[in-house]
């Protein structure tokens, strides 16, 4: 956990960075509306990074075409990492309405991270997002 933890909050800041993303959501981050309560209940931000993609539900089908690493899941908590898109997956039973208010937007992709090095899996997210 402490490794997948780790990497998950390079993997954040990384994505913070990048010019397709539009926004990070991992309480690890300073930016996090709620980092400094996080750190105050737990040892670190946890494996699961949320972000969203510029460009909507094209740009993360497009990113998703093109894993060659990541899994294409809505599984949580394994040593391989995963990436899901909640739009379509584990929120797609309720009205686009109630995704829009719980901003569960088109662009949003979830991403469990495992044990792989994180150079594999920026490389892979970049293939995606180029």
């Amino acid at each position: 956990m402490e490794k997948q933890s780790a990497t998950s909050l390079e993997l954040a800041r990384w994505l913070e960075q990048h010019p397709a993303i539009e926004k990070v959501f991992y309480p690890g981050l300073e930016s996090h509306p709620q980092h400094a309560l996080a750190m105050k209940q737990q040892a670190s931000g946890g494996a699961v990074v949320s972000f969203v993609v510029k460009g909507g539900r094209e740009a993360a089908w497009k990113l998703f075409d093109n894993l060659q690493v990541i899994s294409r899941t809505a599984n949580v908590g394994d040593v391989k990492t995963t990436m899901t898109h909640p739009a379509s997956t584990t929120h797609a039973r309720i009205s686009a309405e109630a995704r829009a208010k719980a901003g569960i937007v088109e662009g949003l992709i979830r991403v469990a991270v495992g044990l792989e090095h994180l150079d594999d899996l920026k490389a892979d997210i970049a293939r995606g997002l180029a």
